[in-house]
């Protein structure tokens, strides 16, 4: 392991040192102002993560397409003897505060249903802690568990506790549970509102604990829920593709400190319980007190124990269901935006893993970049501008431009490459040229997503300057129309951009910009795109078109037809017409 981090950190020094040096050519032409080493720096503020990501995606494609079982190559760890009954009791805690119960209720029924039917009911006992401040929202939960306890009386045990103070957040509702209960079980499986995850899928992470006494956290690759939310079902195509090569690549060389992700993951609960307290921050501000963004704290202070901390890169029974539109999309960026930013008083923390300590700067970086990458792109106009030369070289700014948009790209293209590569994956993603088609409007769909974004996380981090915060709400899951005073009200700066973008574009050349032109055209559009993406209408359209489809979707797992999903009802209504069914010898047909 420690050869590999070498190599790897190798790898990405060798990259920035390139990537700076062809940047810093790029500007040499009429010498270097103050204008040019500001986009320097914030070009170079922005590579840490393209960098990994390309690396994590290379090293991820490699090992998908050389070795047996991937799976097993990046977490070398006991799987269990599926023969014999779980010995362990395990705590399922569904964690809510304000949330829908009809939903809630719909998935931690199948839930527990489905480990009934495996047999393995009896060594398990569910959990429902609520954070709730809503009174009749609480009411609901209380009748909603009722109901549980009533169905599944004998089979499994359901309790129901409600904190009429949410300190901690959600770090301090599961510390509440460990204070009370912990001692009762060995392990806890941390479930958000919108979790499900299959039987098969919940006593496998169970067995892998049993069998590894030294694995403290053990994290599931979590995919979406099929979707009829066009928003959702663009973007979490998007992550999917990207997902298995990145988390492969980077298990490579994370190993034993690999990432936890607050839900779909098992806990040990003794060494949590003992070594996984998150302190409270001290001073005044929002980057004080309490820590929104617990998970990686809390996996980094487990590995600080001596214990494990890795993740299962298997696309198999682990789902949660994606921010339903871009409003909600870009609050749950806001709170882990401030999250992260905390991390910057714990990565001096004694006794934490070199690893973990890069991890914690990351999730800064992760956000820093926006900044930089707004603050690159506005200062590379100006400087053309503002000059009466041309600033830049051609050559290595060209080579620069597609080095760097490849390595952006790189996690999608990689699992493209793995899916096109196979016959099974490429039939369950709807045949090479559905695959090819919905990847090229992906990336254009995010290409137009990202300037959005980055807008939103740099007008949040100058406004934590000034004292301001997010907090923990309630988060919007199901479909619902955006009204448009709400998307131009929360979008305006937006569209401010777009139209600066756009009206610096109408001065070039357009076959020098052309490349660049979504950048402009996404922030223009952000209020169109919020709306229209919101509504069920253009989320059925998405259905019936068949694009963006995920495996999912062409074979429904009889796991998923508990929760009565209207995206596989109606989807399956559209494989039937496309000829996407499980028979077909064909997939290239598709």
């Amino acid at each position: 392991m420690t050869a590999r981090r070498l190599t790897f950190a190798a790898l990405i020094g060798l990259s920035f040192a390139g990537l700076a040096t062809l940047m810093t050519l790029t500007l040499s032409p009429g010498g270097y102002t103050a204008l040019d080493i500001f986009i320097l720096v914030c070009f170079m503020i922005t590579l840490p993560w393209t960098i990994i990501g390309f690396w994590n995606a290379v090293i991820g494609l490699l090992i998908m397409r050389l070795s047996r079982n991937p799976a097993d190559a990046v977490c070398p760890i006991e799987h269990g003897d599926p023969t014999q009954p779980l010995r362990s009791s395990t705590a399922l805690l569904s964690c809510v505060r304000n949330e829908d119960t009809e939903s809630l209720e719909t998935n931690l029924n199948a839930i527990v249903s489905h480990l009934i039917r495996a047999g393995e009911a009896d060594r398990f006992t569910l959990y429902v802690l609520s954070d709730t401040n809503m009174d009749d929202v609480a009411l609901q939960e209380q009748q909603m568990t009722s109901r549980l306890k009533d169905r599944f009386e004998g089979q499994m045990e359901v309790v129901y506790r409600r904190r009429t103070d949410n300190r901690g957040f959600k770090a301090g509702n599961i510390e509440d549970f460990c204070e009370r209960w912990g001692d009762r079980h060995e392990f806890a499986l941390v479930l958000d509102a919108d979790s499900y995850m299959s039987a098969d899928a919940i006593v496998g992470l169970v067995r892998r604990m049993e069998a590894n006494p030294r694995l403290g956290i053990l994290q599931s690759l979590v995919v979406g829920l099929p979707t009829d939310s066009a928003f959702a079902r663009v973007f979490q195509f998007g992550m999917r593709l990207g997902m298995r090569s990145y988390t492969i690549g980077s298990a490579w060389w994370q190993g034993d400190c690999g990432p936890y992700w607050g839900h779909n993951a098992i806990l040990r609960i003794k060494p949590f319980k003992e070594s996984c307290r998150l302190p409270e921050l001290p001073g005044k501000g929002p980057l004080s007190g309490t820590i929104l963004s617990h998970d990686q704290v809390e996996a980094v202070l487990m590995r600080r124990a001596g214990y494990e901390v890795r993740v299962l890169p298997l696309e198999t029974g682990s789902y949660e269901a994606n921010p339903p539109h871009l409003l909600e999309f870009i609050r749950r960026d806001l709170r882990w935006c401030q999250g992260n930013l905390q991390y910057r008083r714990l990565i001096g923390l004694p006794g934490l893993k070199p690893v973990s300590r890069m991890q914690l700067m990351l999730a800064i970086l992760m956000f820093l970049g926006s900044p930089a990458w707004l603050g690159f792109m506005t200062s590379a106009a100006i400087l053309g501008m503002v000059t009466d030369y041309m600033p830049y070289r051609p050559d290595t700014g060209a080579l620069l431009f597609f080095t760097v948009l490849t390595m952006v790209f790189a996690p999608k293209l990689a699992t493209v490459a793995d899916v096109l590569a196979r016959p099974d994956l490429r039939k369950a993603f709807g045949g090479p040229i559905r695959v090819v088609v919905s990847v090229l409007a992906e990336i254009v769909y995010s290409a137009m997503l990202a300037p959005i974004m980055a807008v939103a996380h740099s007008l949040f981090m100058g406004g934590l300057l000034f004292g301001k915060t997010i907090g923990w709400g309630a988060q919007a899951r199901g479909v619902q129309r955006l009204p448009v005073l709400l998307a131009a009200r929360k979008l305006w700066p937006q569209t401010l951009f777009g139209l600066a973008g756009l009206a610096w574009l109408s001065t070039q050349p357009i076959d020098l910009v052309w490349p660049v032109i979504p950048v402009a055209i996404g922030p223009l559009l952000a209020a169109v795109i919020a709306v229209t993406t919101s509504t069920r209408t253009l989320g059925q359209i998405a259905i019936r078109s068949t694009l963006w489809r995920i495996p999912e979707e062409t074979n429904p797992p009889a796991e998923l037809a508990d929760l009565h999903l209207p995206a596989l009802t109606k989807g399956a209504v559209a494989v039937q017409q496309q000829g996407l069914v499980q028979g077909d010898a064909n997939p290239a047909k598709a």
